[in-house]
């Protein structure tokens, strides 16, 4: 059975977006490729009402810069449930903390396919566990990568449906090409995340 994905891409105007960009006070003049997730997009119409599910692509990914701005469904959560303690074998599933981080570059994910991939920065996440607790690290593995039709295939990473994958990380690059020219794949790329709940009140 495939996984739940929206019948068309967020509609949402890129004043909306830039308000999540200035309410992380991202260096603007500094970083001209940035990335911005909204988890729970489709907070009423996907999954449970008022709900930010886990497991279906029911939130959102931008690729904003100073001349283009687009639009992808997108799952910000990990795939499933995973209680556990500690950051060793027995940690709980990861889940992205909200905020904005500069740990993405242009890289290869599992040596597979070229995607977003934490290589240049820490992140923090919240582990499942009785309580959630933080973990913050530069070597969390926390990327950007297609997800899969069955499945979101999330262990924490924020994942693009695989119909809509190679149209965001062609635009990706090829934004990143326009701006930063032969650089593009040491170029730092922002990432700015934000629930549903709180972007409504910006």
């Amino acid at each position: 059975m495939s996984v739940s994905v929206p019948a068309t891409r967020p509609k949402i105007s890129r004043e909306e977006v830039e308000k999540i960009i200035s309410h992380y006070e991202v260096d603007r003049e500094k970083y001209k490729v940035i990335i911005v997730g909204i988890r729970g997009y489709y907070l009423n119409t996907i999954g449970k009402n008022g709900v930010n599910d886990r497991g279906v692509y029911d939130d959102a990914i931008f690729i904003v810069t100073p001349g283009y701005f687009a639009a992808y469904n997108a799952n910000c959560d990990p795939s499933s449930y995973r209680i556990g303690y500690g950051i060793g074998e027995q940690k709980g599933i990861a889940n992205l903390k909200p905020g904005a981080y500069y740990a993405w570059k242009i890289d290869m994910h599992r040596g597979k396919y070229v995607a977003l991939c934490q290589r240049v920065g820490p992140m923090t996440v919240i582990r499942d566990g009785n309580p959630p607790y933080e973990q913050t690290s530069r070597y969390l593995g926390i990327n950007c990568h297609m997800g899969g039709q069955h499945n979101t295939g999330s262990l924490g990473c924020q994942t693009i449906p695989p119909n809509q994958w190679d149209d965001f990380i062609n635009s990706t690059i090829y934004e990143l090409k326009a701006y930063y020219g032969t650089l593009y794949q040491n170029t730092t790329v922002p990432y700015c995340l934000i629930e549903e709940t709180e972007r409504r009140k910006l």
